[in-house]
């Protein structure tokens, strides 16, 4: 039906029943009927947030605006620039073949899809800078993987040390008998403090090398080596520099029950019996241990994932097989480093409760090779993987998604 006055004119689409008349009120397209384009006479409705701040179409548009905004067919001019941004205007899904309302927005996006009984809310943030996606990401990776997993970890930190039993079990029950569960996650909230930047730094550091030593299609290599294996090693350098000092109380907090208070306790009294270089003892075992862990590791990820796409003829991997992937990564690359660890933390306890202390490395490595045999290189190597595998995999999975819904200008 059509209605002519004042030199506007109103058209809506006519229907065989009833017909949908939000299409005149609010300007939105009739909803099709069912069975159309669809199964089951489901629908497919996007939008974002925004959208309802626009200004008005339809019945109640203003006498500048265009006439026929929202209605297909109503105006007989070429639409204006101003009408081809229109936030009103149809598009097909090419999935379900319905009308979708979609518009881009700087900000949060929300989507909503409803097919049969079934609804599924999407919700997915653009962030403009493509380096602060990658921040972000990494310290949301690292503080769900290592809050996760932090009673495995304080329990392979006692097994590292000789504290508290010498097996799993035994430190298990002496922790729950002095300190209960809290015990088991004793300096967690320093871990996370530590590890949210340190993975952050790391997972930023390890993509941008990754992507800049990659040569891109038709191009020559520019290193002779892998570019994943490079990329490891620069990640886990730069993220080590940053947050040793944080790494270093974290330990003093789980081992030295009663000595410090707190966080800020423990920094200041290492400042003032044992001075600022205190901070970074063990530094170079450190860098030495973390350049091929991480290098192995990334190595070892990339490595699988590009495994995993060509087995299966696919650019995407799902978060199960990513958590799959980053866990079979942490295995290996833990395992081939766990030595190096062990006499890291050995020198970064120092002489507490009269315990040997170490000049370097290599005095560290021979000292426990000559007291415990091979066996002490790999003390605790267990729980140390039932403690960086999940982890691995969780931080990984966790990333990747991280990525997905933090979108780039760029994705859309």
């Amino acid at each position: 039906m059509s209605r002519k006055g004042g030199g506007g004119r109103l058209q809506c689409a006519e229907a065989p029943a009833a017909a949908d008349w939000s299409c005149c009120f609010l300007g939105l397209p009739p909803a099709a009927p069912s069975g159309v384009g669809g199964d089951g006479g489901g629908f497919d409705l996007s939008w974002t947030l925004h959208q309802s701040f626009h200004p008005p179409a339809g019945l109640f548009a203003s006498v500048g605006q265009q006439v026929g905004v929202g209605f297909p067919g109503s105006s007989s001019s070429a639409p204006s620039q101003e009408a081809s941004r229109d936030p009103y205007v149809k598009y097909v899904s090419p999935e379900v073949g319905q009308p979708v309302l979609e518009t881009p927005l700087p900000g949060e996006g929300l989507e909503l899809r409803e097919k049969g009984k079934k609804k599924v809310v999407k919700l997915k943030i653009k962030v403009g800078n493509p380096h602060l996606k990658r921040l972000i990401s990494g310290a949301i990776a690292g503080a769900v993987s290592r809050t996760a997993v932090a009673p495995l970890e304080t329990i392979r930190t006692h097994l590292m040390v000789g504290s508290n039993g010498n097996s799993t079990t035994e430190v298990f029950q002496s922790i729950m008998k002095h300190e209960g569960w809290t015990g088991l996650f004793r300096g967690n909230f320093v871990n996370v403090i530590r590890v949210a930047p340190s993975k952050a730094i790391e997972l930023f550091a390890f993509d941008t090398a990754n992507k800049f030593l990659t040569p891109k299609s038709g191009e020559e290599k520019k290193i002779p080596i892998p570019p994943s294996l490079v990329a490891g090693a620069f990640a886990g350098v730069s993220s080590t520099l940053c947050t040793y000092p944080l790494e270093l109380i974290k330990t003093r907090l789980t081992i030295q029950r009663g000595v410090y208070n707190n966080f800020l306790d423990a920094f200041v009294k290492i400042i003032r019996k044992e001075g600022p270089t205190e901070l970074y003892r063990g530094l170079t075992p450190s860098l030495i241990g973390v350049v091929p862990y991480a290098a192995t590791n990334y190595f070892a990820y990339d490595t699988l994932k590009k495994m995993y796409k060509k087995i299966f003829k696919t650019n995407e991997i799902g978060n199960i097989p990513t958590l799959l992937i980053g866990s079979a990564a942490g295995a290996m690359s833990s395992t081939a480093t766990f030595p190096l660890e062990v006499a890291r933390k050995q020198m970064q306890v120092g002489a507490v409760g009269g315990r040997k202390v170490y000049k370097n490395m290599l005095h560290a490595l021979l000292s426990i090779l000559e007291d415990e045999g091979v066996g002490g290189l790999y003390k605790g190597l267990g729980p140390s993987c039932l403690k960086l595998v999940p982890a691995a995999g969780i931080s990984f999975m966790c990333y990747e998604a991280c990525k997905k819904l933090l979108i780039e200008e760029e994705d859309q």
